[in-house]
């Protein structure tokens, strides 16, 4: 059983923030986030791409905001439970127990849900040998660049996911050569990054296949990717040499095992009261993408201030005969344990 005084549900922006503004009030927290590094969508889905809205920052990329917020948490020493998924949500001679679907225990008087959208499944291209090939070559979600370092790598999608990697990894000179495929001629992604794709296309730096679809993949005699069978709608079939498949479709969110803790949802969202961000269930909160409120945003940013709130009622909850008096961290800087 792992004690904590704040369990904290989600390692994204907002969770790790919240272990910041816990860390003032000296409580201590413990995150658990189903992927196996902190930093939710922003490292998962779009570690390079820049963001704009972050106070003081007039342009950061999200992997790098991570990495801040990592360094910013460090002196108050948070603990983590990666790889594992919050499943169930029970209460216990005043404090909840948080299982995850690993079997790890964890006991606080206070769980601060930071989940984001919620669990991801990536949207799956209908290939119909697909999951033979999955970690064979096959990825949904590029997590470390290196692993496709001097590799043939066949992309397909037309959003901001597709056009950022393969900048990414013709920029970084990661790759031996790189397919990108696209359904239609026009891509939903920001025009910037699909003017930079058009322009290294036309170099001959990648190979840009639109109006087709990678319908086969074929084996190297191994059990991994050996080639891909691109349906083109004018040329029919085209074969590339590839070692890895990587279909950038997006993910598809759902609250999963939260939806069932009893808390009171509104279009897959959890209901929250805005004076501290609380739900129906005494001692939980919800903060970030994963709450909804009359005039909710769903910015970083905004959820940077929900955990604020979350955490001072928290701290009267586990504390209640003590006052909290609001201390600026200009006078009294930053103190860990």
């Amino acid at each position: 059983m792992i004690e904590t005084d704040i369990i904290i549900i989600g390692a994204g922006p907002c969770g790790l923030f919240t272990v910041f503004e816990a860390g003032l009030l000296k409580l201590r927290c413990h995150l658990i986030d189903s992927l196996p590094l902190p930093g939710g969508q922003l490292v998962e889905i779009y570690p390079k791409k820049p963001i704009y809205d972050i106070p003081g920052f007039p342009v950061v990329n999200a992997g790098e905001l991570v990495d801040n917020l990592m360094k910013q948490i460090e002196v108050f020493k948070p603990a983590f439970t990666l790889g594992e998924s919050a499943q169930y949500l029970e209460e216990a001679e005043g404090k909840y127990v948080v299982t995850t679907n690993k079997g790890t225990k964890h006991r606080a008087p206070i769980v601060i849900i930071a989940g984001g959208l919620g669990v991801f499944e990536p949207r799956k291209p209908p290939i119909e040998n697909l999951a033979l090939f999955e970690d064979k070559g096959v990825e949904y979600i590029i997590r470390d660049p290196e692993l496709y370092r001097n590799k043939r790598v066949v992309i397909s999608g037309g959003g901001d996911s597709a056009l950022d990697w393969t900048i990414y990894l013709i920029e970084n000179k990661l790759v031996k050569n790189l397919v990108l495929v696209h359904r239609r001629t026009s891509f939903r992604g920001h025009l910037d990054s699909v003017q930079k794709v058009m322009d290294m296309a036309q170099a001959g730096k990648i190979e840009l296949i639109t109006e087709s679809e990678v319908v086969g993949i074929n084996s190297n005699g191994n059990g991994q990717v050996g080639s891909v069978v691109i349906k083109h709608v004018n040329l029919g079939d085209i074969i590339k040499e590839a070692d890895h498949f990587v279909p950038l479709f997006g993910l598809t969110p759902s609250l999963g095992p939260i939806a069932d803790w009893g808390l009171e949802l509104e279009k897959n969202a959890v209901k929250v009261n805005t004076v501290d961000y609380s739900t129906n269930r005494p001692g939980v909160y919800a903060v970030g993408d994963i709450n909804t409120y009359p005039g909710k945003l769903k910015l970083i940013l905004c959820g940077f201030h929900e955990g604020t709130l979350a955490v001072q009622s928290a701290f009267a909850r586990i504390h209640p005969n003590k006052k909290n008096v609001l201390k600026y961290t200009t006078v009294n800087g930053v103190s860990g344990f």
